[in-house]
């Protein structure tokens, strides 16, 4: 592999003088971060860029070749097969070189940078009715750059095919800095008023039409032979018969032959109607067997999965996250399209009678309801990530994840490759593209032993050889990568090898694009991210971590690069990137960093690490990842787990005093409360925010008295027997003792009185700040309290501190007695969704609501989200700010995070507050105090005011202009 410098200097200073203000990190916090892709690989650079212009890449280019450097494009760092990860700079071109740069309606094509992102592309293109056909599942985070690396395909890729498919033009750099054109009549230089360019690129483009001459035998019978055929470089574009198509020939070349800055693309129209079908199967071996038959009806998606994702997913999200499935253990989702949806729905049902009468269905369906044909597609893409860290707790890995045959070969070679799986021991979690042939499977190698890497190894070899036994390929579309560029010589000739080698020695001589990949590819074994011991670091944690075998550093493991975290919509996951756009700022960012620190790595001060701190700073501990995250990552809990240890017997920040310890200090603030709020309003106040490292530009809340809470509660007695506890929490005993009143009258209504708990504490401000120590012993307290014999159910109208003793207390204390009050605990929302009376309704309730789900509460209780409640209480329009509100508990209070919260409710909470007319102000829900609070911030001065939903159903409320 090419050497690079032993240090960045040299090369950072080049760039400061050729590339003035070109933005370059080299230090463990970016260096650690770009090491990984969605491989099994680990390669960290010696530094990453981020250019803003293609005069920036070619300056690179240049500084790179000067200092035999080697360069890697990369786009959103997806890469399953270890194709976005080099040990020289590393160039991302999503942050700043995503803009889209034209879109010609007529012509049906668009010019795009390389870094942007294909959900930006088909949003920007919806309104005319077209889109970009190839969408792989991680559309809403990979780049087109990267979809033209790797030659991307995706779910509708038997009606749309490879992404080579719809390219017109590509913008690219070669190694020696030059910029040109490839389109489909060959090579142009960019500027042809720059002779000695156009020099270069026509010699470039003479050298390669003598290698295709010298190399028709192979290239006719070798390549393009099956829909799928990844691997390699697709030379046979370069054929006369094909018309010398050089921007064809490139995609698919995984930067290492030239480096792609922006690209011009072919649009399709959309479709105006489509049915969804769902079929299930005993086995995929089964559903394969049926693929042939369907693509004769022309779908435009014909996929596959197992039961072990579906399981996975119900496991994590809920029973309720995957609907619309029929009886099976594998399943085929069908997508059909036209112009009229009668057709369509008439064409579904003839599908459907023809399965059936081949037999080998356990069932099947057309799927009508909208949410859930978005839920089961949302299973399918986040197939990778369910794979990798199933319900049982075990591990899978790429690798082998992307293979492919001729569809009419797929059952066939999935019988023969399960049998395969069984001889080594293995165990696969199948799903894909069935409809083109193409096979993922994540597979539970052990990938930290030599003994492990050494089986993996001999299994990689003996399924490189099945599937060119079955006239397949060994990439289908992730491209070879560090994975398989070792195994080409199993798939094709050497004379096909050496041409590859010729193709692209043409444009990188020197070899510095992107090396190890495809030509001179590095071993197969070699760079693997579990290759070091994972106990470098002694990890002694509070947190039990007990869904992870090895505690910590099984559980940052769980991150395994799919980046669903670095999209701009869908969920909730993850704030502070979304407002940021950094990758250090996404739940992946630091998950990557946090298993840097555990191995030892670049990270090398362990607990003490500041680059890890940095990284977890702008975490708002909103625990969505642990939901929207495909594998689950918590990194609420890492978080909290790392403050305790970095700051263990060192002076914390003065917000982790002043709003960690809130529950004590805001019990005495409850005693001499109206004083003490005339004292907070004023010089006095702003004083002490700034001594306690909180913000002076939000309004310190208003303490209630104990007074207040205890005349609530008395009101709203009803003397009948108590089914439920009511635990009164810290925020609402301090700050809204109205809503606990409110809380008590509404479950009685429902047929669930309640008694009151109103002296203990979650201990969940305590936990957010890492001062784990003081949490265990107020969370052990309340424990002993509520573990008293008493079954009834716990009733917490502060989602957040419903989620703390729903998850973190167990997981902290780790004791069965935690663990019994856990189970017993509901939100609000969840109490009258699952304990009202039959038959119950609420009085009369508005029409259309604004809500503002807490974020604790989307995590952790899935399946019981107030959207939902109200929905089926009668409230016609719900308008969901999905996203986090942006205060997030101590967050946005904390003097140096108010600009990212303030950003982050920009992201949806303060538009949908925007659309409330003044003359009406609407009604907003927000049963979390954050959330209520950061709502007053936002629109308390247009009179808008956040009600908890038991305020909005409070039998004793006055309704004025309410209607249902």
């Amino acid at each position: 592999m090419t050497g690079t410098t032993a240090t960045p200097e040299p090369l950072v200073a080049r760039l400061a003088e050729t590339a003035p203000g070109l933005r370059v990190q080299t230090g463990p916090g970016a260096t650690g971060l770009y090491a990984y892709d969605a491989s099994n690989y680990r390669v960290p650079p010696l530094a990453v860029v981020f250019p803003r212009t293609a005069d920036d890449v070619v300056a690179v280019l240049l500084a790179c070749r000067e200092a035999g450097v080697a360069i890697t494009p990369r786009g959103g760092g997806t890469s399953m097969a270890g194709n976005a990860v080099g040990p020289g700079v590393v160039l991302d071109f999503s942050r700043y070189m995503n803009r889209i740069l034209d879109i010609d309606r007529e012509a049906r094509t668009a010019r795009v940078e390389a870094g942007v992102i294909l959900d930006a592309l088909r949003d920007a293109t919806v309104p005319d009715g077209l889109t970009f056909g190839p969408d792989p599942s991680s559309h809403s985070r990979c780049t087109l750059g990267g979809m033209i690396g790797n030659d991307a395909c995706g779910n509708r890729s038997v009606r749309h095919g490879r992404t080579s498919g719809h390219i017109e033009a590509l913008e690219i750099v070669t190694a020696d800095g030059v910029r040109a054109v490839a389109d489909r009549a060959g090579l142009r230089a960019a500027d042809p008023d720059d002779p000695d360019a156009v020099r270069r690129v026509a010699r470039l483009e003479a050298d390669v039409r003598r290698l295709i001459d010298d190399s028709l035998a192979p290239i006719r019978t070798e390549l393009g032979r099956i829909p799928r055929q990844v691997s390699g470089y697709q030379l046979h574009h370069l054929l006369p018969e094909h018309g010398f198509d050089m921007a064809r020939a490139l995609v698919g070349t995984e930067g290492s032959c030239v480096v792609v800055t922006a690209a011009t693309v072919r649009l399709v129209a959309t479709a105006q109607a489509s049915a969804l079908l769902t079929l299930g199967y005993d086995d995929v071996v089964d559903a394969a067997e049926d693929v042939s038959e369907i693509l004769r009806w022309n779908p435009t998606a014909l996929e596959g999965m197992d039961e072990a994702i579906v399981a996975t997913m119900r496991a994590r999200r809920g029973p309720d996250s995957v609907t619309g499935l029929p009886e099976g253990r594998a399943w085929l989702y069908v997508e059909l399209d036209g112009d009229d949806q009668a057709t369509v729905n008439t064409r579904a049902a003839e599908l459907l009678d023809e399965l059936r009468t081949r037999g080998r269905m356990t069932g099947g369906r057309v799927v009508e309801s909208a949410a859930e044909r978005r839920s089961l597609w949302r299973v399918r893409e986040d197939g990778a990530g369910l794979a990798a860290r199933l319900v049982d707790g075990g591990e899978s890995w790429p690798g082998w994840e992307d293979a492919a045959v001729a569809p009419e070969e797929l059952a066939r070679y999935l019988r023969d490759f399960r049998e395969l799986l069984a001889t080594h021991g293995l165990t696969g979690v199948l799903y894909g593209h069935f409809g083109a042939g193409c096979v993922h499977v994540r597979i539970d190698f052990d990938l930290a032993t030599d003994a492990g890497r050494a089986a993996a190894r001999r299994f990689l070899a003996e399924a490189a050889a099945l599937v060119v036994e079955h006239g397949g390929t060994l990439s289908g579309e992730h491209g070879d990568g560090r994975a398989r560029g070792e195994l080409l010589e199993v798939m094709y000739s050497h004379r096909m090898i050496r041409a590859f080698a010729a193709f692209k020695e043409v444009f990188d001589p020197e070899g510095l694009l992107n090396p190890g990949v495809i030509v001179t590819p590095a071993p197969l074994d070699v760079d693997l991210a579990l290759h070091t011991p994972s106990d470098v670091l002694p990890v002694e944690t509070l947190f039990s971590f007990p869904h992870d075998e090895d505690g910590f550093t099984g559980a940052v493991r769980r991150c395994v690069g799919v980046g669903r975290c670095r999209s701009d919509t869908g969920g909730v996951m993850c704030p502070s990137y979304r407002a940021t756009g950094e990758e250090n700022d996404s739940t992946r960012g630091r998950a990557r960093l946090l298993q840097e620190m555990v191995r030892g790595g670049t990270v090398q001060e362990g607990w003490r690490s500041t680059e890890v701190k940095d990284a977890l700073d702008l975490c708002l501990s909103c625990k969505a990842c642990s939901s929207d995250c495909p594998v689950g990552v918590d990194m609420a809990t890492y978080k909290a787990e790392f403050l305790h240890q970095h700051y263990k017997g060192r002076l914390r920040p003065r917000s982790h005093y002043s709003l960690g310890w809130l529950p004590l200090t805001s019990v005495l603030a409850g005693y001499t409360a109206r004083p003490l709020n005339a004292l907070l309003r004023g010089p006095v106040g702003r004083l002490l925010a700034r001594l306690g490292g909180v913000t002076t530009k939000r309004r310190i809340p208003v303490f209630a008295s104990r007074r207040a809470l205890r005349r609530v509660l008395r009101a709203a007695r009803t003397g009948e027997p108590a089914k439920a506890l009511l635990f009164v929490d810290s925020f609402t005993r301090a700050f809204r003792p109205e809503v606990a009143g409110a809380a008590s009258r509404v479950l009685a209504d429902a047929g669930i009185p309640c008694t009151a708990q109103d002296d203990l504490c979650c201990g969940l401000t305590w936990a957010s700040t890492g001062q784990l120590s003081v949490a265990r012993r107020v969370m052990a307290r309340t424990v002993a309290r509520l573990d008293n014999g008493d079954e009834r159910p716990i009733v917490v109208a502060e989602p957040s501190c419903a989620a703390a003793l729903k998850r973190d207390v167990p997981e902290l204390l780790g004791t069965d007695a935690a663990r019994r009050v856990a189970a017993r605990v509901h939100t609000f929302t969840g109490a009258l969704t699952d304990l009202a009376a039959p038959g119950w309704t609420p009085p009369r309730l508005p029409t259309s609501v604004v809500l503002q789900t807490h974020c604790h509460e989307y995590a952790t209780f899935a399946g019981r989200r107030p959207h939902d409640l109200l929905r089926k209480l009668g409230v016609h329009k719900v308008d969901e700010a999905e996203g986090c509100c942006g205060l997030a508990g101590n967050f946005g209070f904390e003097e140096q995070h108010y600009d990212t919260s303030m950003a982050v409710a920009d992201l949806a909470l303060k538009p949908s507050l925007d659309g409330i007319g003044q003359d009406a102000p609407g009604v907003v829900v927000a049963d979390g105090f954050s959330c209520a609070t950061q709502i007053d911030h936002l629109a308390g001065d247009r009179g808008i005011r956040a009600r908890h939903l038991a305020e909005l159903l409070d039998p004793a409320a006055d309704r004025p202009g309410e209607t249902s």
